[in-house]
């Protein structure tokens, strides 16, 4: 079988919270990331999916990473896109690079860096939580400069612009995708990735996720933009992940429990609460788009959130009922069973709890990488 582009890189690009500050200048962003795969070329994706203006980008490279932000100057080569050193990104466009001829290895760090000279719009990126997860920015640029000065520069959350990296590499490797709200955006996938290697499969896994996102319904008012778009409009778009043919879905907690009445929250009606019901259908959606693309399709049980500050039994009767869907469905080729592995009763486990009763703390994090990856291996 001939060699493919797969994706060993991947985030969601959405709106990014509104400040009255949202403009850089002179900047360098640079994120690091490990490769599962050996591979002869690369291609990397830029996107504007959420901009409210067209993007500049004065040049982007590759390199290999010595340590932290630092590269091997002697590594570095420009990333083209149609010939040219630079890319102009118009409102709402992606960008595929030209493949390019540089050898990966297995387990090797690279990073990708761009350059931003004039005043640019930070509005499409998202946040990212996790041990694989964070990028630097610094003030000048070092697009072209193995050592990014630290004095001038800091390490991020934030992933703007770039959604994914892909090598070209041999049809043995896999790809997973993450898809879902800040439970997937922050640590459980890049614990299933470390997982991954530490057991030797050659499995790379893509976070596709942005934190407070619902299936069925998204705000149009500032304060809540940034809780993204619903799946009509996010679902087709994140799914273009090169070479990947498995996807784990893990959404639907924040349709239950964000409507509180307009007399509480004059952006959360009563209105925009679903029946179980539409949340089912709005999953079998995605489903049924994965599947057109070849997919097979996973879904996670959506987790405990007895405690959480709009916790109420109907809202637990709602989680429950889409639940068992989820667990007796024949639409699907597998569950999850993220509730069952860390739920004590009707709540998460205190070792697995945050603190806050609906996001998991780190060793829920990891029991949640386990649980998906013992089922992965299974198949």
């Amino acid at each position: 079988m001939e060699k493919e582009f797969k994706a060993i890189y991947g985030q969601a690009m959405s709106i990014v919270t509104h400040k009255p500050s949202q403009y850089a200048k002179n900047i360098t962003l640079r994120y690091p990331m490990k490769s599962t795969f050996k591979g002869d070329k690369i291609r990397i994706c830029l996107d504007n999916f959420t901009g409210k203006e067209g993007v500049v980008f004065d040049s982007i490279t590759i390199g290999r990473v010595i340590s932290g932000r630092d590269l091997d100057s002697t590594s570095i080569v420009d990333i083209t896109f149609n010939g040219s050193k630079g890319l102009h990104l118009d409102v709402g466009e992606q960008c595929y690079s030209d493949p390019l001829d540089f050898k990966v290895h297995e387990q090797e760090t690279i990073a990708i860096s761009f350059y931003l000279k004039e005043f640019t719009h930070l509005r499409c990126g998202v946040y990212t939580q996790g041990p694989l997860s964070s990028g630097y920015f610094g003030e000048g640029d070092f697009s072209h400069a193995g050592i990014m000065d630290h004095a001038s520069s800091m390490k991020t959350p934030w992933v703007f612009f770039l959604s994914e990296v892909a090598v070209l590499t041999e049809p043995e490797y896999k790809v997973i995708t993450c898809y879902g709200d800040s439970i997937t955006s922050q640590d459980w996938p890049d614990y299933l990735q470390k997982l991954m290697w530490e057991n030797n499969k050659k499995v790379s896994v893509v976070r596709k996720a942005v934190s407070g996102t619902r299936i069925l319904r998204q705000y149009s008012c500032v304060q809540y933009e940034a809780y993204g778009l619903k799946g009509d409009y996010r679902f087709g778009h994140e799914m273009h992940v090169a070479g990947s043919d498995t996807l784990i879905i893990l959404q639907g907690i924040n349709d239950i429990i964000h409507p509180v009445g307009v007399e509480k929250n004059e952006f959360r009606p009563w209105q925009d609460l679903p029946s179980s019901q539409e949340l089912i259908e709005g999953l079998r959606k995605y489903v049924k788009h994965a599947k057109s693309l070849g997919m097979k399709v996973y879904i996670g049980t959506l987790i405990p959130i007895e405690g959480w500050r709009t916790y109420a039994y109907f809202r637990e009767n709602l989680r429950n009922e889409v639940n068992e869907w989820i667990r007796t469905t024949d639409e699907i080729d597998g569950v999850i069973d993220f509730d069952k592995d860390i739920c004590d009763g009707h709540k998460m486990q205190d070792a697995f709890d945050s603190g806050d009763h609906l996001h998991p703390s780190d060793e829920g994090y990891v029991q949640m990488a386990k649980t998906a990856y013992n089922k992965m291996s299974m198949e």
